[in-house]
């Protein structure tokens, strides 16, 4: 097995409520820019903007909606409605946007989404603002997300440092898997080598029962059981882990690249340290980096994205590579 990171270099296409990518699309003509805290990370990823009740033609400004009735899942069903402030039934209106939306995320090869929780469309635990009581979750867009199986953001987490580096993580880790192709026993195994150590940090007692399962493999593994294992790991890369096992993570995979690589690296500190969320956030991504450039495998991390410039800068042609008087630039 091939023991370091895997590093892909295309960009990972997420779909967004628009209204959180700050567009003025709200009922209200607002919007909010979840995506200001990534900084220049956020040109890692291609987004698309989605919206709706925009698609519903609803407009903006426009009365605010809600589900009444019963859940947005019971909306499709014909079980519950969707009202404006003043009553009038948008049902099929909304509906009509949220198909819309699914469509433009799949033309887009779109399997992760950052939605707007307290929204009835795109709210997916939650369907109404704090203050208010009416509503029962997923909305009418959310519904259509959770029964496609896409990888849901919270767009609140967004502003959270270790938190959407915990999302971003889950997410690479989705997508490479979601997109590999597993043929053999060895395929499988080397996929489950990747990605074990996230998995043993995200539920243990899951990844000893499939590792244990894995071992005793006897012959080929059918197409069936292979789709199976997908299924199940990819139904936990989306389910978020929290601060202490990351934390544990961070240092048990720290001892390892010492002790394959035989160096410290400034900035990481001890077990015992009081560290606060934006400080293991910034030790996290330094362990990304070393792992890259020492090529020595950071399981809490094991997908990577780097840009296609940025990983031909780290190979450059020695002067023994080079004949005399040849321009090793060109």
């Amino acid at each position: 097995m091939d023991k370091k990171n895997i590093v892909i270099s295309n960009r990972v296409a997420i779909g967004i409520s628009a209204c959180c990518m700050g567009c003025p699309v709200r009922y209200n003509g607002k919007g909010l820019d979840t995506l200001a805290a990534m900084g220049r990370e956020r040109s890692d990823f291609q987004w698309c903007p989605v919206c709706p009740e925009c698609m519903a033609g609803l407009g903006v400004p426009r009365d605010p909606i809600h589900l009444t009735g019963g859940d947005g899942a019971k909306v499709w069903t014909g079980e519950a409605a969707v009202k404006n402030r003043h009553g009038r039934l948008v049902t099929e209106d909304v509906k009509f946007g949220a198909l819309s939306c699914l469509e433009t995320l799949k033309r887009a090869g779109i399997t992760a989404f950052v939605y707007m929780d307290g929204s009835p469309s795109c709210g997916v635990y939650r369907t109404t603002l704090k203050a208010t009581k009416r509503g029962t979750p997923p909305g009418i867009f959310g519904s259509l997300l959770l029964s496609q199986g896409f990888f849901l953001i919270p767009a609140a987490d967004m502003q959270s440092p270790l938190k959407w580096w915990d999302w971003r993580r889950r997410l690479l880790a989705f997508y490479w898997l979601t997109n590999l192709d597993i043929n053999s026993k060895a395929e499988l195994y080397d996929a489950w080598s990747k990605l074990k150590f996230l998995f043993q940090e995200l539920d243990t007692p899951w990844a000893r029962a499939k590792g244990h399962e894995l071992a005793s493999l006897d012959g080929a593994p059918e197409a069936a059981y292979i789709q199976a294992f997908k299924t199940e790991a990819l139904e936990l890369l989306r389910k978020p882990s929290t601060v202490k096992r990351i934390t544990n993570s961070l240092w048990k995979n720290y001892a390892h690249y010492r002790k394959t690589v035989g160096k410290t690296v400034e900035g990481i500190n001890s077990p015992d340290f009081q560290r606060n969320i934006t400080t293991i956030a910034k030790e996290l991504t330094t362990m990304e980096r070393k792992a890259v450039e020492d090529e020595v495998l950071f399981g809490t991390t094991p997908v990577l994205y780097r840009e296609k410039r940025r990983m031909a800068a780290r190979v450059k042609p020695s002067e023994s590579d080079t004949k005399d008087g040849e321009n090793p630039s060109l």
